[in-house]
């Protein structure tokens, strides 16, 4: 009975350290925000029009899994979005 009252409290220790970990991604959107402007600035959207249309679509889909409230995924498509800004940035500087 004991031991199953202290796996009660370690897996709700466990839970709720998990859970914290899961916040809005506000660095990773500013992130993403900030590599298409610099993109979009150097020419990108003529240069490399691919990456940059890619690079706003995930940035647009991490605005709406934000608003959804679904954070994980916000972040996975800021994070892609930064990437795909990065590279178009990288052609139209080359």
């Amino acid at each position: 009975m004991i031991r199953l009252k202290w796996l009660r409290c370690f897996l709700l220790v466990v839970c709720c350290a998990l859970g914290a970990c899961v916040s809005a991604p506000a660095q990773e959107m500013s992130d993403a925000r900030q590599a298409i402007r610099a993109a979009r600035e150097a020419g990108a959207e003529q240069v490399a029009p691919q990456q940059f249309m890619e690079a706003r679509r995930f940035l647009e889909q991490a605005e709406a899994s934000l608003q959804g409230r679904d954070y994980r995924e916000a972040r996975r498509n800021s994070v892609a979005a930064r990437g795909k800004a990065v590279e178009a940035l990288g052609a139209a500087r080359a």
